[in-house]
C-alpha cells in the first residue's frame, strides 16, 4: 500500500518521504538505514501518514509536501486543513541542482 509520510527528527526537523511499506519504513529511518538526512538527526518519530491507491499519486504528493514552507507542513500535521491555502508558498524554496 502506497504512503507518503512526514517524520519530526530529533533536531526539529521535518522529513517528508513515500514508500509502499510504512511500517518497514519506518523501521529502516529508526535503524539508521533510511535517508541521510534521517540517519544524522535519530530517533525519529511519524508525524503524519497519508494512504494513497498508487505509488505515483503517493510519490507526487511527497513532492508537493516537499515544497511547502515548514509553517504549511506543521498545518498540514495539526489537521488545520482549512488554513492550508493561506499558507500557499509566494516564495517556494529553490528546487535543488
Amino acid at each position: 500500500m502506497p504512503w507518503v509520510y512526514i517524520l519530526e527528527c530529533q533536531d526539529g526537523s521535518l522529513y517528508t518521504g513515500s514508500t509502499w511499506n510504512l511500517e518497514k519504513r519506518l523501521a529502516e529511518h529508526q535503524a539508521g538505514l533510511g535517508a541521510k538526512h534521517t540517519r544524522k538527526r535519530l530517533p525519529v518519530k511519524l508525524v503524519f501518514c497519508e494512504f494513497s491507491d498508487r505509488i505515483d499519486v503517493a510519490y507526487a504528493r511527497e513532492k508537493q509536501i516537499q515544497g511547502w514552507r515548514r509553517e504549511k507542513k506543521l498545518a498540514l500535521i495539526a489537521e488545520k486543513h482549512d488554513t492550508l491555502p493561506k499558507l500557499a508558498d509566494t516564495n517556494p524554496k529553490p528546487k535543488a541542482k
